[in-house]
């Protein structure tokens, strides 16, 4: 099977899924609305209810954000299961053709069979099923969130674009520093699931022969090769993860610090103060999200 008639079954198949995109694009819309309810509540909370020291409006604002919570929470939920589903019809559409094609490859190349294919599809699979997708279409509200802090004050807003931006290169740095080496050990990887399945299928032919300690030997170099190159990107991107965690933390305190300099300084309120602190953490989320699963992502891709 060439790669070009792969990639165009491929797509083909992801295109007719189009629609299920759409709509998890559009439950991640409200979703993303309603992240700005925690905000938007303890805002309300600082500088109206106790100011005022009113007690029904403290009660009717948390009625209406728990009614809030609650439809969040059946948005996620249909969300994360029409993407099961759409792994699910994935799976159906080409797992077929995938396996036709395997077998004329295996009729092709006598001695060579190999079921790596279907487990790729898999990997693929799993990752469109997955959390580490939700981060994709959460990182576009990541502006709204900035602009947001903005309208609060100016300084917040600059804040927090300057805080994306860092974690926003890190996140180019951890691609740039693991994409080879996790591609290089993927393949090691399917080398040696390959020569173990070859060998296993002529275990008995082989053993008659004494030749175990050889082959086990050639499973072992190749085996160990892909173990060093996974040891390495890990090490590369739990750097990345762990120093963008670090981070993202830190901003949050720093602008806490930022917000109450500018109470003191009487250009903004305490309510203010709190709710810029919840939105910043929101809007650098996707950004974290996608260094912490780009190791999922780059398993996909090279699936």
């Amino acid at each position: 099977m060439s790669d070009s008639r792969a990639g165009s079954d491929l797509k083909k198949v992801l295109s007719t899924c189009r629609r299920s995109f759409v709509d998890v694009g559009a439950f991640s819309l409200f979703i993303n609305l309603l992240m700005l309810v925690p905000p938007l509540y303890m805002l309300q909370v600082y500088d109206r209810v106790i100011t005022t020291r009113s007690q029904e409006t403290l009660l009717m604002l948390t009625l209406v954000v728990v009614f809030l919570f609650v439809v969040m929470g059946g948005l996620e939920l249909v969300r994360s299961r029409i993407l099961v589903r759409i792994g699910n019809r994935l799976d159906v559409l080409i797992s077929q053709r995938l396996y036709s094609a395997m077998f004329k490859r295996s009729l092709m190349m006598p001695g060579k069979p190999s079921a790596q294919p279907l487990n790729d599809l898999t990997t693929l699979r799993q990752f469109l099923s997955g959390n580490g997708l939700f981060a994709f279409f959460d990182a576009p509200w990541v502006p709204i969130y900035i602009a947001v802090l903005a309208m609060f004050h100016p300084w917040l807003g600059l804040f927090a674009l300057g805080a994306g931006i860092i974690l926003a290169t890190l996140a180019i740095i951890n691609e740039i520093i693991t994409k080879s080496l996790l591609s290089d050990a993927n393949s090691q990887h399917v080398l040696s699931q390959d020569l173990a399945n070859s060998n296993l299928r002529n275990a008995e032919v082989l053993h008659a022969m004494g030749m175990l300690p050889g082959i086990m030997g050639r499973w072992s170099a190749r085996h160990r090769e892909y173990l060093i190159l996974q040891s390495k990107a890990s090490d590369r991107a739990g750097m990345i993860t762990n120093t963008s965690k670090v981070l993202r933390l830190m901003f949050q305190s720093l602008i806490l610090g930022l917000g109450a300099y500018l109470v003191l300084a009487g250009d903004l309120t305490p309510g203010m103060m709190i709710a810029g602190s919840i939105l910043m953490g929101r809007a650098l989320a996707p950004i974290d999200q996608m260094i912490n699963g780009w190791k999922g992502f780059s398993g996909a891709r090279t699936a």
